[in-house]
């Protein structure tokens, strides 16, 4: 069987020499967009609180998560005005659509959380040579609430970013910012017990590593779609040789381009070549059948060629050419 991508519900698809297929639904993203309301206004009230009390206590852990909130802030308006412009119906001037949009925002985002790691980790290197003494019980106090508050983000949020890489970004920001308010629960904890000062800025520095990872896992995932690179879990040599092997009046398949626009939906354009005498009807039915129901691929442009290889610096004959995959 077949790599394939997940489906997506399309509508009937026309079927013609040079075949389009759209059926960009968007009832899911206005749910989205009330949830990244619910999130922003929380988590951007929050933060003021966490801001004034990471200053008041003189804790890194708990200042360094008040940045990363208001960052957080910034992420969930984005993802919020991203989900927004990609409700927007397609256009003459834009005839995709503003889906796109929320990749560009992911990717930003991305940047923004290490940005975050390059800032924290300066400064905890710093108190590591020059320990500051710290009100551990504010601290603790402001981390609780800290860590209740985005428990609860992260629950309106929960659900909504399987496959969203604008989506999955806001919920990356929102986990992070879980984990640093409980390093800063920790380290104030820690200090409190101990009076073991050190303990904040190493906690700052785990939960920078973890920030880290995610986010530039994140940046990897958007890069990629941005760059055109063939979605993941699509192998394109195997579904060109699935439809010579499916469709008997296909001897050829070249010219194989697949793209994503919001690592969702899946875009292809491939051209076909038949076997003397078939017909290209039937032919394009039969192709279309086979990307859709066994690869997920409602939205294709399929060019059918006769016998004779109409481009033949295409290598028609020879070795596939394929859109590259874009790595990092």
């Amino acid at each position: 069987m077949p790599s394939s991508v997940a489906p997506h519900a399309h509508g009937a698809h026309a079927h013609h020499g040079h075949d389009h297929d759209h059926g960009h639904g968007h009832v899911h993203k206005y749910s989205g967009r009330n949830r990244f309301a619910l999130a922003f206004w929380l988590i951007a009230g929050f933060m003021v609180v966490e801001a004034a009390g990471g200053l008041l206590s003189h804790s890194l852990a708990l200042t360094a998560d008040a940045g990363h909130m208001l960052v957080d802030a910034l992420s969930l308006g984005l993802a919020w005005f991203a989900q927004h412009l990609a409700s927007r119906p397609r256009s003459q001037r834009r005839s995709f659509g503003y889906g796109r949009t929320q990749v560009l925002v992911a990717f930003v985002n991305s940047l923004l959380l290490l940005g975050i790691v390059a800032a924290v980790v300066i400064e905890a290197v710093h108190r590591l040579f020059g320990p500051t003494p710290i009100n551990a019980r504010l601290a603790l106090l402001v981390g609780a609430c800290g860590v209740a508050v985005n428990l609860l983000a992260a629950y309106i949020l929960h659900g909504s970013h399987a496959q969203d890489l604008n989506a999955r970004a806001a919920y990356l920001h929102v986990l992070s910012d879980l984990a640093g308010s409980l390093a800063a629960v920790l380290a104030a904890t820690i200090v409190l017990f101990t009076g073991w000062l050190p303990a904040d800025a190493w906690l700052s520095l785990v939960v920078a590593a973890l920030i880290a990872r995610g986010a530039w896992r994140l940046l990897v995932d958007s890069a990629h779609v941005l760059q055109e690179g063939v979605p993941q879990g699509l192998d394109v040599p195997a579904l060109q040789a699935r439809l010579v092997a499916t469709v008997p009046a296909v001897v050829d398949v070249h010219h194989v381009h697949a793209w994503s626009l919001d690592a969702r939906d899946v875009l292809l354009t491939l051209h076909v070549r038949l076997a003397a005498g078939a017909d290209p009807g039937q032919a394009l039915q039969a192709v279309k059948h086979v990307l859709m129901s066994e690869y997920g691929i409602g939205h294709s442009t399929v060019q059918v060629e006769p016998a004779d290889c109409v481009d033949p610096e295409q290598h028609c004959d020879g070795e596939p050419v394929v859109a590259g995959r874009f790595n990092l």
